[in-house]
């Protein structure tokens, strides 16, 4: 899809198009009208519930809280910038979308993205100086510490995106109005466009790599870290508590980096792959962590999921109680090791 040897040259350049998501699908389309719209229901209110008691619950903002209610808020705006639009191409065979909205769909994509990525490095820093310095915990992990994460990960995330969107409003696209994706994405975008595009083939593609590559680099290095340090851990109960809140984090950093890669190796090597499952792909992709992260971090994470339960059943059980009472009796050996 990434036209690199089409050099066809035009002075038309289209600026309205039309996304048809699912094209193979025809008629049939409009019957994954109901199961999206499901999901994306579950995706808004299970992230929200999340959240919310995480911001009424005094007991939880503390910094892993924190960086758990950001990426579930993020995952509330990647699936809003990606299903609505993607209902409206069901309900009719093509959807209408101007050049600047096309833009702005693919700006709030990428963007919502790589603050995943950034917030998934904020974890594995957090639970590395909980694990690993657990006595200065306090100390290190400061609100001015998460301020400057908060920004470092904007910046790195606008130099990306807006790179990407920049080289995309200056090509020509005059090979057709009709995008075959649900939504506008970078290489959606490209498989219409007219001219030389080896430049943003190859732009595409290395930020992909570096970036990928970064973070994975920096995060197989810390959790290796982290794990050997739980491992050496004298308390069974605290190498546990340990073990299983970084169980969460790998889960959720699997599943997308994942379902990323295999979308990427899909679009740009399997060519005989059809549209309609290079589509599914991207919608794995673009969906699956908003409508995992708050299962994996609700049920995983036992303070959450406390909270949860005492806010959907309005009871509080026995063993609520004692774990409370186990947790004030040793919250000086596992302090900050929550989770």
């Amino acid at each position: 899809m990434g036209n690199e040897g089409n050099t066809t040259t035009s002075n038309i350049s289209y600026t309205d198009f039309f996304l048809v998501g699912f094209p193979g699908l025809r008629e049939w389309r409009c019957l994954l009208v109901l199961p999206l719209s499901c999901l994306y229901a579950l995706i808004l209110s299970t992230n929200t519930l999340i959240i919310y008691t995480v911001a009424t619950h005094r007991s939880l903002h503390q910094p892993m809280y924190v960086l758990i209610s950001l990426l579930l808020a993020i995952n509330i705006c990647a699936a809003t910038a990606v299903v609505p639009q993607m209902l409206m191409g069901f309900v009719y065979y093509a959807n209408p979308v101007s050049l600047e909205g096309c833009l702005a769909q693919m700006f709030f994509i990428y963007f919502t993205l790589l603050l995943d990525y950034n917030l998934l490095l904020a974890m594995a820093l957090d639970r590395y100086v909980a694990i690993c310095y657990p006595l200065r915990y306090a100390d290190l992990v400061t609100p001015y510490l998460l301020g400057l994460l908060a920004v470092a990960a904007l910046i790195r995330s606008l130099a990306v995106a807006v790179p990407l969107v920049v080289l995309t409003s200056r090509a020509h696209f005059c090979r057709t109005v009709v995008i075959r994706h649900f939504a506008c994405e970078y290489i959606a975008l490209l498989s219409i466009a007219c001219g030389d595009l080896t430049f943003n083939n190859r732009l595409g593609l290395a930020m992909r790599l570096i970036t990928v590559t970064f973070d994975l680099s920096l995060l197989g290095a810390s959790y290796t870290r982290i794990i050997y340090a739980a491992f050496q851990i004298s308390s069974g109960n605290a190498r546990a508590k340990a073990l299983h809140t970084c169980g969460s984090h790998l889960l959720v950093i699997f599943t997308i980096y994942l379902s990323g890669l295999a979308t990427s190796i899909v679009f740009r090597f399997a060519k005989s792959v059809s549209q309609d499952v290079q589509n599914v792909l991207s919608a794995i992709y673009l969906l699956l962590p908003g409508a995992l992260n708050p299962i994996i971090y609700g049920v995983r994470t036992r303070e959450i999921r406390q909270h949860v339960e005492r806010l959907l059943w309005g009871r509080e059980s026995a063993l609520v109680t004692r774990e409370q009472s186990k947790r004030l009796q040793n919250i000086q050996p596992e302090r900050g090791l929550p989770g």
